[in-house]
């Protein structure tokens, strides 16, 4: 019996309105992702990989086309509904980090799960620092962000990432702002992620980050080359 793939998408379009003539960013892409790869999605500047991942995660609304996740139509929920499918099935990874500075690490890594109503308050706490020890940095559970480097940041968006157990985690250039040696240690923090079973789609221009992946699609000029 043949398995479903995990993700589909299908002649997927993104036009965004402008003058003089409206921005084509993406045209037509077919994807499939099986459940447990790692994939990467390179390409140049303005190629449309930070488009491509937030129609993927209903971040932005695409113009034609569908979305599968998990058997989920992302292409036909409303705004209120992708949220909620956003919270508890996908973790996403920013370049920036965006953790919030007025709260601690730990705080940071227990709001998603605040927000879904996921677990009990001494569940959350538990799972929080749970995930920062998994990704090295539970030394530091009551700092502010402020108060550790930016790799040790990265480390904490990916267990925020993480809070709800989503079964996909999409990255968007979480190295881009990172010497070579500590995006290497946040590489290996991904890898050890889909050896437990989860599907990652991670988003680089860098060579180097690329080699780790399962597998590579090139985009350009918001098609799959």
């Amino acid at each position: 019996m043949q398995t479903q793939p995990f993700i589909t998408l299908k002649n997927v379009n993104k036009t965004y309105p402008g003058q003089p003539r409206p921005v084509v960013a993406l045209k037509g892409i077919d994807l499939q992702v099986d459940r447990g790869e790692f994939l990467v999605i390179t390409g140049k500047s303005g190629a449309g990989k930070t488009t491509l991942v937030n129609v993927l995660t209903g971040l932005d609304r695409m113009t034609g086309g569908e979305i599968w996740v998990e058997g989920a139509p992302v292409h036909a929920l409303g705004q209120e509904k992708v949220a909620k499918w956003r919270g508890q099935t996908v973790g996403v990874v920013f370049q920036s980090f965006e953790l919030l500075l007025t709260l601690t690490l730990l705080q940071n890594v227990m709001l998603p799960m605040d927000f879904a109503g996921r677990y009990t308050r001494r569940q959350r706490r538990q799972r929080a620092l749970h995930l920062l020890e998994q990704v090295g940095i539970a030394e530091h559970a009551r700092k502010p962000p402020t108060a550790i480097s930016g790799g040790q940041q990265q480390r904490v968006a990916i267990a925020r990432a993480l809070a709800n157990d989503p079964a996909l985690i999409v990255a968007d250039e979480p190295t881009g702002s990172l010497d070579s040696a500590t995006a290497a240690a946040v590489m290996d923090v991904f890898e050890v992620l889909v050896t437990q079973g989860k599907t990652i789609i991670l988003v680089t221009h860098d060579k180097d980050v690329a080699k780790r992946a399962t597998r590579v699609v090139t985009l350009v000029d918001g098609e799959i080359v």
